[in-house]
C-alpha cells in the first residue's frame, strides 16, 4: 500500500513523456485500469489541475499521486519469447542514435497492459537494454510503421513534427465494396465513449475532436463474387480508431475489424486472407531535422494484401 499521497517534481528527463506512461513507471503493480480510473477520476493532479492520459510533462510539472493499493509483486519476471524477440528484431526498418522505426507485426500490442505482459515497446527495451519511448501509437491489430525515441531530444522533437503535421504517414486499407472514387476527402469529428459492458468505442459526433482523413488513391476489385476496394490513406490528423471510423463513415467498412466492422464481409473476404485488420501503416516520411536526415520509411506490404491485390477489377 502506497499510504500517503506522494509529489514529483518532473524533471528535464522525464519531459515529454505522456502522464499515463509515466505513471505505469511509477506505479509498476497497479492495473492498467485502476491507473485509468485515478487518472479520470481526477486523483491525479498536475499543478493542482485536472489531465487527461495523453496529457504531455513539462519540467516543473508538479505531479500528485494519491495513496493507491498496489497489487502484490508478482515475482516472476516477465519472459518475452527468444522467437518474438527475434522476429521483431528482424522487423526494425530504420534506426540511428535518436530514433527506431519498426514494422509491428498485426496482433502485437503497443505496450503492455490489459492482461498482455509486454508489448512492442518491452521487447524493443530488451533488445536494446535502453529506455525507449513511444513516439504515437498503432491499435494493436495495424501492422507497419511504428516510430519509437531512444533519446529524450529524440522523443521531443518527433512530438513536435507530429504536431506541426510535418510528419506524413500513410495508410493501406482493404474496405468493403466498391468506393466512390469522388470520395478524396472525410472531415467528420470523432467522439470517444465507454460502453456499458465497459468496451470503449469511437463514433461520429459533433461533440467530438476535429478528425481529418484524405483518400489518395482507389483501387477496386471483384475476387470470389466479392466486391472491395485498396484504399492508400493519408492522415491530417492522429485521433483514436480514426481510419476505421471514416471508413465506416461511408459504409465501407474495414476488413476483419472486430469492432466496427461488417460480419458479412469478413466472413467472405477470410476465405482468402484470413481474419486480421486489413489495416497497415505503409510509409513514414520524417523531414529532416536535428536527429536525422530527411526520410521515406516504407513498411513492406504484408502477405495478406499482396493475395487481395491479385486480378483487380477496374
Amino acid at each position: 500500500m502506497n499510504s500517503k499521497v506522494q509529489f514529483v517534481d518532473i524533471t528535464e528527463s522525464q519531459e515529454g513523456q505522456r502522464i499515463d506512461n509515466f505513471l505505469i513507471k511509477t506505479l509498476k503493480n497497479l492495473p492498467r485500469s485502476r491507473l485509468y480510473r485515478i487518472i479520470r477520476k481526477g486523483e491525479v493532479r498536475v499543478n493542482k489541475k485536472r489531465i487527461k492520459p495523453e496529457y504531455k510533462l513539462c519540467i516543473g510539472d508538479r505531479v500528485r499521486i494519491p495513496p493507491v493499493k498496489l497489487e502484490p509483486t508478482d515475482d516472476t519476471p516477465v519472459v518475452i519469447p527468444q522467437d518474438l524477440l527475434v522476429k521483431v528484431n528482424d522487423a526494425i526498418l530504420f534506426e540511428n542514435k535518436s530514433i527506431i522505426i519498426l514494422n509491428k507485426p498485426s496482433g502485437l500490442a503497443v505496450h503492455s497492459g490489459s492482461g498482455l505482459r509486454y508489448g512492442a515497446i518491452d521487447v524493443l527495451r530488451e533488445l536494446r537494454n535502453s529506455d525507449i519511448e513511444l513516439v504515437h501509437r498503432l491499435d494493436r491489430d495495424t501492422s507497419g510503421c511504428l516510430l519509437f525515441a531512444k533519446t529524450r531530444q529524440g522523443l521531443l522533437a518527433m512530438q513536435n513534427l507530429f504536431k506541426s503535421q510535418k510528419l506524413t504517414k500513410t495508410y493501406l486499407a482493404i474496405v468493403k465494396g466498391h468506393w466512390d472514387r469522388s470520395v478524396k476527402d472525410i472531415q467528420l469529428p470523432l467522439l470517444k465513449q465507454t460502453m456499458s459492458n465497459g468496451e470503449r468505442k469511437v463514433f461520429v459526433d459533433e461533440r467530438g475532436q476535429q478528425a481529418h482523413t484524405k483518400i489518395k488513391e482507389v483501387t477496386l476489385f471483384s475476387k470470389n463474387g466479392v466486391d472491395y476496394s485498396l484504399l492508400k490513406i493519408r492522415l491530417l490528423t492522429g485521433r483514436t480508431h480514426q481510419i476505421r471510423v471514416h471508413c465506416k463513415s461511408q459504409n465501407h467498412e474495414i476488413g476483419g475489424d472486430q469492432k466496427y466492422g461488417d460480419r458479412l464481409f469478413d466472413k467472405l473476404i477470410k476465405k482468402i486472407s484470413g481474419s486480421r485488420l486489413l489495416l497497415h501503416a505503409a510509409e513514414l516520411e520524417i523531414p529532416e531535422n536535428d536527429h536525422t536526415k530527411s526520410l521515406l520509411i516504407k513498411a513492406p506490404e504484408p502477405w495478406e494484401f499482396k493475395k487481395l491485390k491479385q486480378n483487380p477489377h477496374h
